[in-house]
C-alpha cells in the first residue's frame, strides 16, 4: 500500500479584481455628483433686509444677465423660448416655484419683460433671489 500525501495549500484571495472595483467605484462617485451640479450665472446679487427661505430643489430658475441676456437650466432664451420654459416646468411639476435671479446692475426693463411673460401666463408663485447679509 502505497501512502500518498496531498498538500494541503492555504486558502488565498485574490485581490487583483478589488483594484477594478474600487475604480468602478470612483467612476460611479464622479458621475452622480456631476448629476447634481446646478447651473449659475456670474452675477453680483441684489441685497434685501426681509428675506424667506425657499427649497433649492423644487425652483424653476430664471437668470437675468444685466445685458438683458435671459437663460434657464443654462440655455439663453428669447420671450417666447422663456414662456414654453416656463409652461413645461409647470406642466412637470404644478406646485414649482419661479425664482427670478438677476444681476443687481440689470436694467429694469430686462427684469420687467421676464416679469411680463409671467403675468401673461398668470404664474404668481414667483421670488426674487436676493443676497444675503
Amino acid at each position: 500500500m502505497v501512502n500518498i500525501k496531498k498538500k494541503r495549500r492555504n486558502p488565498s484571495i485574490t485581490t487583483s479584481s478589488m483594484s477594478d472595483i474600487g475604480f468602478l467605484l470612483l467612476i460611479f462617485i464622479m458621475l452622480i455628483s456631476l448629476m447634481n451640479q446646478r447651473y449659475e450665472e456670474k452675477i453680483n446679487y441684489s441685497e434685501s433686509k426681509a428675506l424667506e427661505r425657499t427649497q433649492a430643489e423644487a425652483n424653476f430658475e430664471i437668470w437675468v444677465q444685466k445685458n438683458g441676456i435671459i437663460s434657464a437650466d443654462g440655455v439663453q432664451l428669447d420671450s417666447l423660448g422663456l414662456e414654453r420654459a416656463i409652461v413645461t416646468a409647470i406642466a412637470k411639476d404644478p406646485s414649482v416655484r419661479i425664482h427670478l435671479i438677476a444681476d443687481k446692475d440689470t436694467p429694469y426693463k430686462y427684469v420687467n419683460s421676464v416679469v411680463g411673460v409671467l403675468q401673461s401666463l398668470q404664474h404668481r408663485v414667483v421670488s426674487f433671489v436676493v443676497k444675503e447679509k
